[in-house]
Parts: structure tokens; sequence; C-alpha cells
């Protein structure tokens, strides 16, 4: 899912405080944006939960770049976010507001796993390359629903896409510092029996976990 900037007014017009030379934001006003435009976005069921407010402050204050709050929040300013919860907690509505908090520079294209994952299939492995290399397409990418998909083929030759994807990306962050986002319902050891151990302690190392509670309730229901 991509929305394109003319769709939603930049925060930064609407609703930051530009002070000596500093974009500053009061988070209810923050909330009440979101609020707003997630209705306009998802349909007027869409609300921020009182539950979901320390997890939303913390992607805000990663995605406008307060690096002092990020860190008391426990937030490396140099990682990318791995968003998780069960089913339906908001995960991916959230990372789609949120990505309007972000400079324009550093806004993401959220993709389907497991559409990314399809495409294997058309494509074949230049799809890898696709998804970590600067292109044609944005260097920064928010794959959505991570460990849902199931192995593709391509020509007889089993893949799994996303796994070498995430290795692919791995190399970018280390050489270049540029940084991959992800939704998952899956726990630190599902995923790690999806994408392997190699896997697993790369993305230890590229992202920033930021989990809603495991109790949390299913927002469409």
């Amino acid at each position: 899912m991509w929305l394109s900037k003319k769709i939603i007014p930049s925060p930064y017009d609407e609703i930051a405080d530009f002070k000596n030379g500093v974009f500053h934001f009061n988070f209810s006003q923050s909330v009440k944006w979101l609020e707003r435009w997630g209705k306009n976005i998802f349909g007027p069921h869409f609300r921020v939960y009182p539950e979901d407010r320390k997890l939303l402050f913390t992607l805000l204050v990663y995605a406008i770049g307060d690096k002092d709050t990020a860190n008391s929040c426990g937030i490396d300013m140099g990682k990318g976010i791995l968003i998780t919860g069960p089913v339906g907690t908001g995960k991916t509505s959230l990372m789609t507001l949120v990505n309007f908090f972000f400079p324009k520079e550093m806004q993401y294209q959220i993709k389907s796993a497991r559409e990314t994952s399809f495409e294997f299939e058309q494509e074949g492995y230049k799809i890898i390359s696709k998804y970590s290399h600067a292109g044609g397409t944005p260097n920064i990418f928010c794959f959505d629903d991570l460990g849902i998909e199931q192995p593709q083929k391509y020509f007889g030759n089993e893949c799994n896409v996303m796994a070498e994807i995430l290795l692919s990306r791995y190399d970018l962050f280390v050489s270049k510092r540029v940084l991959t986002h992800a939704t998952t319902n899956l726990s630190a050891t599902e995923l790690e029996s999806k994408f392997g151990n190699r896997v697993r302690s790369r993305m230890r190392e590229m992202f920033n976990l930021v989990a809603f509670d495991k109790h949390s309730k299913d927002k469409r229901s």
C-alpha cells in the first residue's frame, strides 16, 4: 500500500510549529491528525485506542527524528522499525499514517510481503535485486505482514523470497545505512523458524522492535 502525498496534507504544514529551525509537534494534536486522516482513508471506524498511545508516541518521536526522546524510549535512530502484534491490532494502518511524519527523504513504500513473494514467480531472482538496490523504486521499504508468505518457485527452483530480500537489505544497511521497516504477526521464535537463525540475527541488528501487547484486541471485530 502506498498513498501519494497529494492525498493527505502534510502534518508539517497542518500541525507542526516551526521554531528556531526545528519542527515541533504536540502529541495530542498529532493523535487528532492521525484519527482524522485515518477515518478518511480507512473508514469511520478508525480510531487511536488509549492502550496504543504509548506505542504510537514511540513511532512518532522516531518519525520526526527526536533523538533524545527516542533514546529514552529505547529506540535507535540508526535502525528501522519492526512492529509486531496480533492480527487486526492496527500495525499496517499506523505505519501508513505515521509515514507522513517522516521527512520526505525518509518516507517508505509499504509492500505486502505476500505480494512481493508472488512477484518472484513472474520475474524470478531479479525481484530480490529490485527490493535491495536503489533504482526506479523507492529505496526505503516497509514490508507488511512479514512471515505469512510461502516459499515460491521459479522454473522449479524454490526460494524463500523474503529471507533473501532481508539478507540483501542487511548488506545495504551495513554498507549504506539504508533502513528497512516491517510489520509482522509472528513472534521472535516464529520468525527464526520461518527465516532461520542467520536472517533473525541480522534482523536484530537492522530493526528496533516495537510491539503491541499480545493481548491487544482485534480492531476489525
